[in-house]
């Protein structure tokens, strides 16, 4: 016979939840060594200074 399955299955499990530990870990020393973030107001870049709402209408050649 190869064992028994339920202590198999702890074995993987215990070995699985280690792993996803480590990897929490490895996350969290990451997320510090990185820092705060250097533009931390919450304002996109590439929307700064954008006026949400109607636009002006472009000019016209023909005279009013």
């Amino acid at each position: 016979m190869a064992g028994n399955p339920s202590a198999k299955k702890r074995q993987k499990e215990a070995a699985r939840r280690e792993h996803q530990k480590d990897k929490a870990e490895r996350r969290e020393q990451r997320k510090a060594e990185k820092g705060p973030r250097a533009d931390s107001n919450g304002e996109d870049p590439d929307l700064a200074g954008i006026i949400p709402g109607p636009q002006p209408l472009p000019p016209t050649d023909e005279p009013a």
